[in-house]
């Protein structure tokens, strides 16, 4: 194999002519190709086969694509699922055949936003990776074992691509430097102060392309500068910066991954976090009430009876939003978000229901006892209905000992109440009502 150069032509934007050309280019993915990993080695070997590729924008999937093109030898034929469809597969087999078969050459297929397919397209690919006319390379946002059907992923590899590092942006913004700095007159060389570059790696957000993008806009901002800025600073940079959208997806993983993030910083107590994690999603345009009903749902599940103002806290909010709206109502959303953080925790209301609920499915027919049945009519007062229930409010502290469960299931336990925040006191009370249980007397007499 022939090894290229690093850069291709400069008529080419800055992000086209930095695409790296080899594994030693690369940056980033080393828990992928790293040595000894599994596809650095594949790709070293030229045995890689169909594969997909998932990580977010700028992670270096269409590059990796493109390396693997030129350790193997194989054309590299680029398709997106969002601007073609499977005519133009058709023909990209067809051309892959004839390739194959008049040239030996094998084809790589890299289809971007594989996730845009709907499942019978996907399934369009089938043959043709079985047959090994064509390797598939897909690239794909989205979770793919949400996305892709069963049968692609069978047959493909699935790995996974991480944002770059903010170390790798920095080298990523030098080597974009030196190259744009190749052939200016010495006065025109770039070169950034040390607040200007942080700038530009937050900017970035792990994002390569972003980054030369942004670093392009900078410097072609600042040739239009009288004289040629020497360093570039953060002023200079800040007012060619775009507003960065926070990375979010309302329908993808991303909206469940922050919700999960939020629901388990509430959960772990940790105010700061949920807070950072409900700024992300209102940020990235997520429904208030979203938020506002998966806060009641935290307020339930994870601090139950430990704090039974949580609830109401978590629905005032939810009615603050509705009253204020956007943005003073977000407020409210986050003072639930704090509440609920550093309340006392307890599942065990949660818990003991999901038992109960288990054990309705087990005993789905048990037949309520005779004693707590009502009896409305004459026959069913024969029958035995009511026979023997003991009326509370009869007894001394309102409290008359019987069983209120089937037979099959006398004696369970699901509810124990925490030793903490209100359900202390629920237990104090559990534990006052069975002393009465034991020590109560007779009913009080007629009359």
């Amino acid at each position: 194999m022939t090894e290229p150069t690093l850069f291709q032509g400069s008529t080419e934007p800055l992000a086209a002519r930095m695409r790296p050309k080899t594994l030693d280019q690369f940056l980033g993915q080393e828990h992928l190709l790293g040595p000894g990993k599994a596809l650095g080695d594949l790709i070293r070997r030229g045995d890689v086969g169909s594969c997909i590729f998932w990580g977010p924008p700028g992670s270096g999937k269409t590059t990796l694509a493109k390396i693997i093109a030129n350790y193997t030898d194989r054309h590299f034929e680029p398709f997106s699922a969002v601007t073609e469809g499977v005519a133009r597969v058709r023909e990209i087999i067809k051309e892959a055949e004839e390739r194959l078969k008049y040239n030996g050459q094998g084809t790589i297929l890299f289809c971007d936003e594989i996730h845009r397919f709907n499942k019978g397209q996907q399934d369009a690919f089938l043959p043709w990776v079985e047959n090994g006319i064509i390797t598939l390379i897909g690239a794909t946002t989205e979770n793919p074992s949400f996305e892709l059907t069963g049968a692609l992923l069978s047959r493909c590899r699935v790995f996974v691509l991480e944002p770059l590092t903010d170390q790798h942006i920095r080298k990523i913004i030098e080597r974009g430097t030196g190259e744009w700095g190749k052939g200016k007159s010495a006065g025109m060389v770039p070169g950034f102060d040390a607040e200007a570059i942080d700038l530009l790696v937050r900017h970035a957000q792990g994002d390569a392309r972003r980054a030369l993008n942004t670093l392009e806009a900078v410097f072609k901002h600042a040739e239009h500068q009288s004289p040629f800025p020497s360093p570039l600073g953060a002023e200079l940079v800040r007012s060619v910066l775009e507003k960065p959208l926070p990375i979010y997806d309302k329908s993808g993983e991303q909206h469940f991954n922050l919700i999960s993030a939020l629901h388990k910083a509430v959960r772990g107590s940790d105010a700061d976090g949920a807070l950072y994690w409900l700024a992300r999603m209102l940020a990235g345009g997520e429904d208030p009430l979203y938020i506002a009903r998966r806060l009641v749902r935290m307020a339930i599940e994870d601090i139950g009876l430990a704090d039974p103002r949580a609830l109401s806290v978590t629905l005032a909010a939810k009615d603050a939003y509705h009253f204020l709206g956007s943005p003073e109502g977000e407020l409210a959303l986050a003072e639930a978000a704090i509440y609920l953080a550093t309340a006392p925790k307890s599942n065990r209301a949660y818990a003991a229901f999901g038992d109960a609920q288990a054990a309705a499915q087990e005993h789905p027919a048990e037949p309520v006892p005779l004693h707590i049945r009502n009896a409305p009519t004459g026959l069913m007062k024969d029958l035995g209905y009511g026979k023997g229930y003991k009326y509370s409010h009869d007894y001394d502290q309102a409290y008359a000992p019987q069983e209120y469960l089937p037979e099959a299931l006398r004696g369970v336990k699901w509810y124990e109440p925490a030793d903490a925040g209100y359900e202390k006191t629920v237990r104090e009370r559990i534990e006052w009502w069975e002393k009465l249980k034991r020590g109560a007397g007779p009913a009080p007499a007629d009359g």
